[in-house]
């Protein structure tokens, strides 16, 4: 014997290939969703941070490895990739950062009503209504391609070093 063979019971159901209308439609929500929050002024670096720390939130490996190198790719640096769990405890992350981090934050734990306010609380402090609106769709969004790929178990291939 080779060692186990999957059963049907241990593999995932990729839903997003299960289902490829319902993930065309959540991937057009992405790409309107992109499109308000540069619309709104929020620079890519800025929505990647979100989609990252949201994702940290979740333990969504899938999405970790895609918006990792994405924010590498706008910019980002690994001092402050490094760093993002920890946000709160470094001045690494300006006041208009901090404030959509824990926007984002609040809108993944919703359940959390004080921490909520306090978000939103500062969020008017720093950012526009626009851009309120635009990080709350973006925590939103993301929240929903985390649970796509966590109930999917979506594999985190290596990737060759450059």
């Amino acid at each position: 014997m080779n060692g186990p063979t999957q059963t049907q019971a241990d593999r995932r159901v990729f839903v997003d290939k299960q289902s490829p209308r319902a993930y065309q439609a959540l991937t057009r929500t992405a790409e309107d969703v992109r499109a308000v929050a540069a619309d709104a002024g929020l620079d890519r670096r800025l929505v990647e941070l979100i989609n990252l720390r949201v994702s940290q939130i979740n333990g969504c490996a899938y999405c970790l490895n895609v918006h990792t190198r994405a924010a590498l790719r706008a910019g980002e640096s690994t001092q402050r990739l490094g760093v993002l769990p920890a946000w709160r405890d470094t001045e690494l992350f300006s006041a208009r950062e901090r404030a959509a981090l824990a926007l984002a934050e609040a809108t993944t734990n919703p359940a959390d009503i004080v921490g909520q306010q306090d978000a939103y609380d500062a969020a008017r402090q720093a950012l526009t209504d626009d851009e309120i609106s635009a990080v709350v769709w973006v925590a939103i969004t993301i929240n929903a391609f985390n649970r796509v790929s966590i109930m999917s178990k979506h594999p985190v291939r290596t990737i060759p070093a450059q």
